[in-house]
């Protein structure tokens, strides 16, 4: 067995361990931080239907984004909707037999890797060219979207130019999840592409990638608005309650 391949076996089981305990504690984390008022964000809806409703449509169309900032939505839409799909074709590395969904997009997510590219451009570019925006934009905003970048663009040259062996490929990440380590094909594009997203994996759990799990906690976006039907009461101070 190569040391390259060795090399990074390691560096994707560690970046995977510190992903799922990372993601998985603040996840725990967000779930049992109090909301001690009710502060849906109105207009709001007053049923738990209601609720699902208007989530799905945050998550999947960025509805509270697109009423607020137009060019911004349709950059960030472009990002998320792209790299939705470029995940999806990746899932042939993981799954033997494929899966005929996976089969299904394989040609769009090829492509949706051009959308992605080019909306997280249009953000870095916010970040430039918008004052209020640089002015309160860090580092590791411009950070985190080169290095975005970098691996959609590192993925886009393995696509369109300097294609890879994707047997190969895929026989070592299904041996990395079966514990039957694989030789890794050793184009440097790839591995530059491979290195840049194990990076990612470790950084995401204390980066503010973590608004994808995020909203689904909160309170301004998963509350009913129905103070006046029922009394809105934290979990802590119910407890409190209690022990008076």
């Amino acid at each position: 067995m190569s040391t390259v391949t060795m090399i990074y076996a390691g560096m994707f089981y560690i970046a995977t361990l510190l992903l799922v305990v990372g993601l998985g504690y603040k996840i725990f984390d967000y779930s049992r931080t109090p909301a001690p008022l009710k502060i849906p964000t109105t207009p709001a809806p007053t049923t738990q239907k209601g609720v699902v409703y208007r989530m799905a449509k945050e998550v999947v169309l960025f509805e509270s984004l697109f009423k607020s900032n137009k060019w911004i939505w349709v950059f960030g839409w472009l990002f998320h909707f792209g790299l939705f799909l470029v995940l999806a074709r990746h899932l042939r590395y993981f799954t033997e037999p494929v899966w005929f969904w996976v089969v299904i997009v394989q040609p769009f997510g090829k492509y949706a890797s051009i959308m992605m590219v080019a909306g997280l451009a249009g953000l870095l570019a916010r970040r430039f060219l918008v004052d209020r925006v640089r002015y309160i934009s860090t580092p590791s905003d411009y950070l985190m979207l080169v290095l975005l970048i970098a691996i959609g663009l590192s993925g886009m040259l393995m696509t369109f130019v300097a294609h890879t062996d994707i047997v190969a490929l895929k026989s070592f990440f299904m041996g990395l999840m079966y514990l039957d380590l694989k030789p890794i094909p050793q184009d440097p594009i790839l591995l530059v592409h491979l290195a840049l997203v194990a990076l990612l994996m470790v950084i995401f759990p204390i980066s503010k990638l973590l608004h994808a799990p995020g909203v689904f906690f909160s309170p301004t976006r998963n509350q009913v608005d129905n103070p006046r039907e029922h009394r809105h009461v934290a979990a802590w101070a119910a407890r409190l309650d209690q022990n008076n």
